[in-house]
Formats: structure tokens, C-alpha cells, sequence
């Protein structure tokens, strides 16, 4: 069935229609697409706002955690009365307020290595800004199996770190290419750390433009980059993400159920 756009739609999304990257046929594509959210926080506030008002058809949120007073510095999607209610549930009446257009699924539960691959069922691209390692992986080897594009997006402090994965192709690494597999990897969180609000902010921003991205190319592609951001000095910084051929995960001798 053919997608079409409302004169409401058109005029709610007009200032990215006239973009010549997006125009009318990407505008469809958008709402055509489901995109899956990991993580309702400081980093997937932004992104499910931004995603909503782009015009995504379908949000897929999932987060296990409710609203804190603490969350308040940086998770934009939220207010002092949601404090003590689950983070997906609110996010979803902020979409339902932001944009009617778009359909929204909630999951209040943590994604696993084995809910995942039901989870992300017929998700167009994922965006993972959860602060779990051994969720990221399962997330990450999930989207690789069913070959999901996904938007990695992390904070710490001053510092954040994003990128797109892709490693079901030959020459495009997947996460397990940069992180390895240990679980025991994770680092500090934001509540022993600290973070500062406008921080998630940007990498959520920058996570919604790659997930749009996915869904109506344009630009150069980012898949196999790594940008990394130092906001206490402004500088910007891109390496290089090499496949590594002997990854468990999309090398040549690749495991198909990886522990985590």
C-alpha cells in the first residue's frame, strides 16, 4: 500500500521536505520506517523528540527504568510530575503530544540477549544510548543478525562518542569489531561521573540525524567511523573503525549465539 502525505503532514514537515535530500519520496520513506530506541534517557530523549518530529512512523521504546529527579538535568522528554513513572510510558505521551502521526510501542522491560531479537522485530534501524555494556552487546549482535542498521551513541562527563554499524557487509564493521566481547567492560556511570545536560543532548541529536540518515540516504555514509566528541574543549575528532576478520561476531569465523 502506497504511503502518501496529508496537506497537514506536508505543512508539519515542510521545512525538511524542501531539502533536496529529503523532499517529498525521503518524507515518505520516514513514515514508512520504524525506528527501535534503547533507552529513554538523556541521550534517547532527544533522539525519540527529534525522530518524532522528523516524521518516523513508528517508535519502538525500550527502557526498564522510571523517571528520577536526578534525570530531570538532561532527559527533556520529562517533568517533575512524571517523577517515580516509567521512562517509555512518558516518552510516549510526549510523542503523542509532539507529533499524532506518529505510532509509538513501548516495552518497560530491559532488552536482553534473549528478548532482543523479538524486541527489534521489523525495525528499520536501532538506536542503542543505554548505559549498560552487556545490554549494548546484546542490542548490537541483535541488530547484526538481522541486519538492522545501528546508531551507537555514548556520554561521559564532557566526552560522547558516536557511530553507525552496519557489519553484515564485507567491509563494514560491526560493534564487537571496536569493543571486543568482555561484559566486564563498563566504565563509570553518569551518576558516579557526572554529566552535563547539553552533552546528552548533542549526542542524541547527532543519533537522530544518523537514524534519519539510514532511513533516507544522503550525505556521505558513516558506517565504519567513529566521531568522538571532547565538548569541554569543542573539538570534534573521526577515526576509522577497521572490520576485524577475526571478530566472533561478522568475521570469517563468525559464532552465532555469543555470550554475554
Amino acid at each position: 500500500m502506497a504511503v502518501t502525505l496529508s496537506e497537514e503532514e506536508r505543512a508539519r514537515y515542510a521545512r525538511q521536505i524542501i531539502l533536496r535530500e529529503i523532499g517529498g519520496p525521503g518524507q515518505r520513506r520516514l513514515k514508512r520506517s520504524t525506528v527501535a530506541v534503547i533507552g529513554a534517557g538523556g541521550i534517547g530523549s532527544p533522539v525519540i523528540a527529534y525522530l518524532a518530529a522528523a516524521g518516523v512512523g513508528r517508535l519502538l521504546l525500550i527502557d526498564d527504568d522510571r523517571v528520577d529527579l536526578s534525570n530531570l538535568q538532561r532527559q527533556i522528554l520529562f517533568g517533575t510530575p512524571d517523577v517515580g513513572t516509567p521512562k517509555a510510558i512518558q516518552a510516549a505521551s510526549a510523542v503523542a503530544r509532539q507529533n499524532p502521526y506518529v505510532s509509538v510501542q513501548t516495552t518497560v522491560a530491559r532488552i536482553s540477549a534473549e528478548n532482543a531479537p523479538g524486541l527489534l522485530a521489523g525495525a528499520d534501524v536501532v538506536v542503542d544510548g543505554c548505559d549498560n555494556f552487556a545490554t549494548r552487546l546484546a542490542v548490537a549482535d541483535a541488530a547484526l543478525d538481522a541486519r538492522i542498521p545501528l546508531i551507537s551513541a555514548a556520554v561521559g562527563q564532557f566526552e560522547g562518542q558516536l557511530a553507525t554499524y552496519r557489519g553484515w557487509e564485507a567491509d563494514k564493521p560491526c560493534y564487537r569489531c571496536l569493543v571486543g566481547s568482555a561484559p566486564d567492560r563498563d566504565g563509570a556511570t553518569c551518576a558516579e561521573q557526572g554529566v552535563l545536560g547539553p552533552v546528552t543532548g548533542i549526542l542524541g541529536s547527532m543519533a537522530a540525524l544518523e537514524a534519519i540518515r539510514a532511513v533516507v540516504p544522503f550525505g556521505q555514509d558513516p558506517a565504519g567511523r567513529l566521531t568522538l566528541l571532547d565538548l569541554l574543549d569543542l573539538r570534534f575528532r573521526t577515526i576509522r573503525v577497521p572490520k576485524d576478520s577475526g571478530c566472533p561476531a561478522c568475521g570469517r569465523n563468525r559464532i552465532q549465539h555469543i555470550p554475554v
